[in-house]
């Protein structure tokens, strides 16, 4: 058995450290199912050294960094431009790139990845929502598999294969934690801190991931996502608070049955399942425990506290630049909120104002999407601007 190679986008961040650990697990099974031929990372140079030795890696990308190209006895690229580099330089028809890194700085190694003719296990949800018509395109062009990481579209993507069709999809609803402000009013939210909204009651994920889950604009963006991956429209996409992160997503079926799949939540598994896609093997996760399971609650979302999920519907009508406008838009308000610059609602009313203010307008090209990016974070940063003079 030949192993499958895999380059790893974002190694050192939580899903690029699940992936080496399925990976790991999988291997020790006594046959070498997979290799890593390349991985990449924005920062923590000294772990992606370790790595790179660790697993004899001959390409390694580091953006914020620079040195020796022959560390580790392996190839190295460094700078902005070093992840699409290494894969231009690796990359062969029929790898698959787990894209993990966080942002829209995901979007161009993607798009490099299936010009090499390589799979992608997509764990970047900015990269359909900022580029989902390029990306989708370009997959189908190329003849390769867009392979969902993120658990609720994973959740969906194993359902889907018992239908005929999406023709048989009613409606596909994504599961969401609800983060740690799910029960507090709009008076609360207004005084969170960026330490509390860091604190999540079920998933360990970076720092801007949990903040979009404490926002619940994770699930705007997953809807956005969800509508790339599986090609429905706004009406049929909707998301229902699910605070044990058992039931990954459900689909309503036209006949009126629904599927849901359910396991703990454990990266590992949706990680694992891309990996060895259409094959299921035994893996490191944990495994759901039946006798403990007492009870599933599911709670509506409150549009009001949380309007996210407007901001998707809206962005999936639009079309075009829309996606690029709330990603760039939200990046900004995140960062902005962590560093302690606004409110935790502020977070929405500058995306909401982002939308209403730039138009959407189509995208054809690479160079259009960071335009609309540029555009929005620009625009978003002047509005901070304005907003903290008033404060001040």
């Amino acid at each position: 058995m030949t192993a499958r190679r895999v380059i790893i986008l974002g190694a050192t961040g939580s899903i690029g450290r699940c992936t080496v650990e399925v990976i790991d697990a999988l291997n020790a099974r006594g046959e070498r199912a997979f290799e890593i031929v390349g991985v990449a990372a924005r920062r923590n140079a000294g772990e992606l050294e370790e790595l790179v030795a660790r697993h004899r890696v001959p390409f390694a990308a580091l953006v914020e960094g620079s040195g020796d190209s022959a560390r580790c006895g392996s190839t190295w690229h460094f700078g902005q431009d070093a992840v699409t580099s290494m894969i231009d330089s690796c990359a062969r028809p029929g790898d698959l790139v787990v894209a993990a890194m966080v942002g829209a700085a995901g979007i161009a190694p993607v798009l490099a990845a299936i010009e090499r003719g390589c799979d992608i296990a997509l764990a970047n949800k900015e990269t359909l929502v900022a580029a989902g018509q390029l990306v989708t395109s370009a997959a189908q062009r190329h003849s390769v598999r867009i392979l969902p990481v993120d658990s609720e579209h994973n959740a969906v993507f194993q359902c889907l294969q018992a239908l005929g069709g999406v023709d048989e999809v009613a409606r596909l609803v994504l599961t969401a934690s609800g983060g740690p402000f799910r029960s507090l009013s709009r008076a609360e939210l207004a005084s969170v801190t960026p330490a509390a909204a860091l604190r999540h009651p079920t998933w360990v994920m970076g720092a801007k991931v949990t903040i979009d889950s404490a926002s619940m604009m994770n699930k705007a963006l997953e809807l956005i996502e969800a509508h790339w991956l599986f090609g429905l429209p706004a009406s049929k996409l909707d998301a229902i608070i699910h605070p044990q992160s058992i039931v990954h997503s459900f689909v309503e079926c036209v006949d009126g049955s629904v599927l849901a799949q359910l396991s703990p939540p454990d990266m590992r598994l949706p990680i694992q399942h891309a990996l060895c896609w259409p094959k299921r093997m035994t893996g490191p996760a944990t495994k759901l425990d039946w006798t403990t399971l007492r009870s599933l609650q599911f709670e509506s979302v409150d549009h009001d506290r949380f309007p996210a999920l407007t901001f998707a519907w809206e962005v999936i009508r639009a079309g075009g630049s829309a996606g690029a406008t709330l990603n760039a838009a939200n990046e900004v308000a995140v960062e902005a909120f962590l560093a302690g610059h606004i409110p935790f609602p502020r977070i929405f009313e500058l995306v909401a104002d982002a939308l209403d203010a730039i138009a959407a307008r189509p995208v054809a090209t690479f160079d259009e999407v960071v335009e609309a990016d540029h555009q929005s974070r620009e625009w978003t940063r002047a509005k901070l601007t304005c907003f903290k003079s008033a404060c001040s």
